[in-house]
């Protein structure tokens, strides 16, 4: 019986120190993989924050800095996530080959926006238009007020908000107004066949060099455009900065109107000539 008891104290003391073992085993793999997440954490922010000190230094769109910081910050997480549970001795292989799937799942699932997606990379590295450009595009025209991974944000001229998604913008022409910092401003001015054109056209630049918006070059230009039913039409062309689009739109216009009645231009009305011509029907009177 002594022999039996002893036996069997050897064994309950194998068994409990294989278990000691065992357990100081998972305590330092739980240990170290806790310590990679701790140093994954910190490794994820520093590199976030590195990359945001190293793209504003360049002058990198705010937008794409935080994009790019972010996708840096998640993967370099997950890195180190995963080398976490390769610690515990999970297998992590199939565990990747499964978050694939689900990712391809969901890719497309959401196909339509991940296009918007892509088209707001495509937008954020090359800048066809940047916040505060005056664009038309997907037959919207408006301010850029807000450049966002998925939609782009446009105020029009009337101050409404308009939504635009990116793929729409990138699938069609845009036109950035913006983005030499000055415009021509097109105007048709219509004067009475009768008069001077050459007094016109130098009555015409006169008004325009008297207009403080209107830069002096590009040199603004005055000429025959049409010979219309009931007027000769000229195109009058002045450059000025894009701000001051409108303004010159329609303060040349008036100053015009204003000057030719002084001086007695007329801009006739739409009229046509009628002629009657008579018909001899045969009867004597």
């Amino acid at each position: 019986m002594n022999a039996l008891g002893q036996i069997s104290s050897a064994q309950s003391n194998q068994l409990l120190t294989q278990v000691r073992n065992i357990s100081v085993d998972i305590g330092l793999q739980i240990i170290v993989a806790i310590i990679i997440l701790i140093v994954g954490r910190w490794m994820a922010s520093f590199v976030k924050q590195l990359i945001k000190k190293l793209m504003a230094k360049a002058r990198i769109e705010p937008t794409l800095i935080s994009f790019a910081s972010n996708i840096l910050y998640y993967g370099t997480l997950a890195f180190f996530i995963l080398a976490a549970l390769g610690q515990l001795g999970i297998e992590t292989t199939s565990l990747v080959a499964v978050l694939g799937a689900a990712g391809l799942a969901i890719g497309l699932a959401l196909q339509g926006s991940l296009s918007n997606f892509a088209a707001g990379i495509l937008i954020i590295l090359f800048q066809p238009f940047r916040v505060g450009d005056w664009i038309e595009a997907a037959d919207i025209n408006g301010i850029v007020e807000e450049i966002q991974v998925f939609t782009v944000i446009l105020r029009t001229l009337d101050n409404r908000t308009v939504i635009v998604p990116n793929s729409k913008l990138t699938d069609n022409n845009i036109i950035n107004y913006s983005a030499k910092g000055i415009l021509r401003v097109d105007l048709v001015i219509g004067v009475a066949y009768q008069e001077n054109l050459a007094k016109v056209k130098q009555l015409t630049l006169e008004v325009l060099a008297g207009q403080d918006l209107v830069l002096a070059e590009p040199k603004p230009t005055v000429g025959v455009l049409e010979l219309a039913d009931s007027s000769v039409n000229l195109a009058v062309r002045p450059w000025t900065k894009t701000e001051n689009y409108w303004n010159v739109y329609f303060g040349v216009q008036e100053s015009l109107k204003t000057r030719f009645d002084e001086v007695g231009i007329s801009i006739p009305f739409p009229q046509r000539e009628v002629h009657l011509i008579g018909r001899n029907n045969g009867n004597n009177s």
